[in-house]
């Protein structure tokens, strides 16, 4: 019910000003990104969604500490990891408990491949790659002319000019100290669109430490492979932490502010409820076993946990916490992926042609909620705790980019369908299950590089001494696995049933749950097109060696799981 059309408004009121006294700001967690619930009811909310995070979450931890021990045995069994292929053997029918659909067809089979290296930028984890605008942007590097034109066909320059190099910059890690024992580089990758095959592929690979090594498909194929391996690294880490900076630190402040100021009888705090089932558990769980001094990050990746905080303060304020500029297109065309009018369209976009579908299929299901909720733009205007709600985001709760003011239906629609988004879909790309299936699968995403990045090239007979061994390997991929929720299957956890919620439903007209069925047939659809592809005559999907299925809502969680 809205705070207008309530006929104890005084309750009403009286309610909100004692939430006000009860849900505290306090200290941001893991990194300065944004405040983290505190005072007596704001804790014991914690304290909830921190217990029925442990309740969900036991299956996977057990079945993955079990597993790992059937792998080592294995790879013992099969005189440890001595090459490449030996790495399949880690894979070969185990983690069926806790990854019971595998790891992406395709990934170990091609993980030489330059154009699965490449199309994991604009799939696996899409949020650093942009496109180099022909006069604002400079090069980020020159590569040799003669490889240039061996590669491509063309100039630096002249592809430049025609909107068609990309690049992906983790040299701010350059900064950050590897850990004893273990090495990292800070890498640049340079790409192209090509005019003949018009694929995405790469050019060249910029250690920017050391002897600051450039490296181009035309090297020698150990020192070029070991170059995407370097960049993993570096992505890798990326990944892991920008999640927590642009899915949790978001979407928590935003709900954060609305528990401060909307009434449990108002419908978007119902909706808002629901999205964030869970949501402060995270952090503080992060705080005390994946980030904590020693502990499963330290044990895992190249730099410590202090990097990771490093990050989401650095990366929080201006990249990954802006609200309204990372709606899904938004940040797309912000980077000149999509809708470029200064370069030739990309051919294949998985993350982007997957998503488009599925925001489209949430925004449907947000806007008949909010038609529901208000007959016209003028009654968000007279619903004042909704604007107390964008007034407290904006002021106390220091939400960057926020919008200003709800004045339409619109407005709000864009605010759900991104929290929406946030929760249910944009996490489960970077974290959740896809790390384990995709961007963390070995050996071509190791966390870490285990030998000290080289001083030249040419020298390398082996990528194999820059690998983690068996048991660091055994770790890697069951720590992924732990991040995993194939329960929620089982459960209708799932984004196909993200607005299945009976409180939501049945507090609002037959419209809403008409909505939702049309939600849900449209999810269903998706999730069936994303479980049945396959390769097609060239060995491709989606224009990739690999088939990706990390955004199928008929598998991944509704909430932020992890």
């Amino acid at each position: 019910m809205l705070p207008q059309d309530d006929s104890n408004v005084s309750a009403r009121i009286g309610e909100v000003e004692q939430r006000q006294t009860v849900i505290l700001y306090g200290p941001s967690l893991i990194g300065n990104t944004s405040f983290f619930p505190t005072g007596t009811l704001g804790s014991q909310l914690s304290l909830r969604d921190q217990q029925q995070w442990a309740n969900d979450s036991a299956f996977v931890q057990q079945a993955a500490a079990q597993e790992a021990a059937v792998v080592l045995q294995a790879i013992q069994e099969h005189g440890g990891l001595n090459t490449l292929e030996d790495f399949a053997v880690l894979y070969d029918g185990h983690w069926s408990g806790s990854v019971p659909l595998g790891i992406s067809q395709g990934q170990l089979g091609n993980l030489t491949s330059d154009l699965l290296f490449s199309m994991e930028r604009l799939s696996v984890n899409p949020y650093v790659v942009q496109r180099l605008h022909p006069t604002n942007d400079e090069l980020p590097f020159d590569v040799d002319p003669e490889v240039i034109q061996e590669l491509t066909a063309s100039t630096l320059a002249s592809l430049h000019r025609e909107g068609r190099l990309f690049v992906a910059d983790h040299s701010y890690q350059s900064e950050y100290v590897a850990q004893d024992g273990r090495y990292s580089a800070a890498c640049t990758a340079l790409f192209y669109l090509d005019s003949r095959s018009n694929q995405f592929l790469p050019i060249a690979i910029k250690t920017n430490v050391g002897a600051d090594l450039i490296y181009t498909p035309l090297d020698d194929a150990n020192d070029w492979l070991l170059a995407k391996i370097m960049f993993n690294v570096n992505d890798l880490f990326h990944g892991q932490i920008y999640h927590l900076a642009n899915s949790h630190a978001v979407a928590e402040i935003v709900y954060l502010a609305a528990l401060r100021t909307l009434s449990t009888r108002h419908p978007v705090l119902v909706l808002m409820d629901r999205l964030m089932f869970q949501a402060y558990a995270i952090r503080p769980i992060g705080e005390r076993i994946l980030f904590n001094q020693g502990g499963l990050f330290d044990q895992n990746f190249a730099f410590s946990s202090e990097y990771a905080r490093v990050f989401a303060q650095d990366f929080y304020p201006t990249v990954a916490g802006p609200f309204q500029r990372n709606y899904f297109e938004s940040n797309l065309r912000m980077r000149g992926i999509i809708d470029a009018d200064y370069g030739p369209e990309l051919p294949h976009i998985p993350f982007y042609e997957d998503g488009a579908k599925i925001i489209g299929v949430i925004r449907d299901f947000v806007t008949a909620f909010v038609d529901a909720t208000y007959e016209a733009d003028d009654s968000l205007l007279t619903d004042w705790e909704l604007q107390a709600w964008v007034a407290e985001a904006n002021g106390p709760a220091e939400a960057i980019d926020f919008p200003e003011t709800i004045s339409t239906k619109q407005d709000l629609v864009g605010i759900l369908s991104h929290l929406a988004w946030l929760s249910g879909v944009s996490h489960h790309v970077l974290n959740q299950g896809d790390p384990v299936a995709t961007s963390g699968v070995l050996p071509l995403h190791p966390a870490s590089l285990y030998s000290p990045v080289p001083t030249e090239k040419g020298a390398i007979d082996s990528v194999m001494p820059w690998l983690p061994d068996a048991e660091k390997s055994i770790e890697q991929i069951s720590l992924l696995a732990r991040f995993n929720r194939p329960q929620v299957v089982e459960t209708k956890q799932t984004t196909e049933y993200m607005f299945s919620y009976p409180p939501l439903l049945a507090g609002t007209n037959p419209a809403v749950s008409a909505a939702n069925d049309a939600y849900r047939e449209g999810m269903h659809l998706i999730s069936q097109g994303i479980n049945t592809r396959t390769f097609d005559e060239n060995g491709l999907s989606q224009g990739m060696p690999f088939i990706w299925r990390g955004m199928d809502p008929g598998v991944i969680p509704f909430f932020l799981s992890v």
